[in-house]
């Protein structure tokens, strides 16, 4: 009984968006702080520049809780939605986002499986791996740009930085609309109810 036993996680998808968004501003008054600091020492602090890492290490955390919490809900809900169409278990769709290595596909791949699951029909699932897929792009891409940035500009190449700035903020806007999609699509799904069987599929008495 889908209907009565679960609902779509709207209070959680709503933090975690909000997290993603501070995240985003957080990330890019923590790249601006190291380039000033490093090109300019005497103007901006050690200090400073530790109390805006405190500040963006506190905030990741919270968004990476708050997401992981809002997913691990949509997992249970697929579950619900379309019985063993998701692999693995909530627990893996939570530990698979957390081990190195692992987590620069494997994630993509379970919020797809969500995705999908969240409308068996199969509704218009090219467009949601689509989405699912440039978002991850952004966000590899802006990992891949903050190390380079770190190792071959030294923190303080402006090119480095605002390209991967603009692939951080590309990647928060994006993991927001995959929130609000999965979420709409589980809403839908969870608030249809039970199918009721119909006087066909009732067993015939003998």
């Amino acid at each position: 009984m889908t209907g009565s036993a679960a609902q779509a996680p709207w209070f959680l998808a709503r933090c975690a968006q909000f997290a993603v968004a501070v995240a985003a501003v957080a990330e890019l008054v923590r790249a601006l702080t190291v380039r000033a600091h490093l090109l300019h020492p005497a103007t901006t602090t050690a200090s400073d520049f530790a109390r805006v890492s405190m500040i963006f290490g506190d905030v990741g955390i919270a968004t990476i809780v708050l997401f992981l919490v809002w997913f691990a809900r949509c997992r249970r809900n697929a579950e619900l939605l379309a019985p063993g169409r998701v692999p693995g278990s909530v627990t893996w769709a939570v530990l698979a986002w957390l081990i190195p290595v692992f987590n620069l596909w494997v994630p993509r791949g379970l919020v797809q499986d969500v995705h999908r699951a969240s409308a068996p029909d199969g509704a218009d699932a090219g467009r949601g791996d689509l989405l699912v897929n440039v978002w991850w792009a952004a966000w590899v891409g802006h990992a891949a740009l903050t190390l380079a940035a770190m190792n071959l500009g030294y923190g303080t190449s402006l090119p480095l930085l605002v390209a991967a700035q603009a692939l951080d903020l590309l990647a928060a806007v994006l993991a927001i609309a995959v929130i609000q999609r999965i979420t709409v699509r589980q809403a839908a799904g969870l608030g249809a109810g039970p199918q009721v069987p119909t006087p066909v599929d009732l067993p015939h008495a003998s």
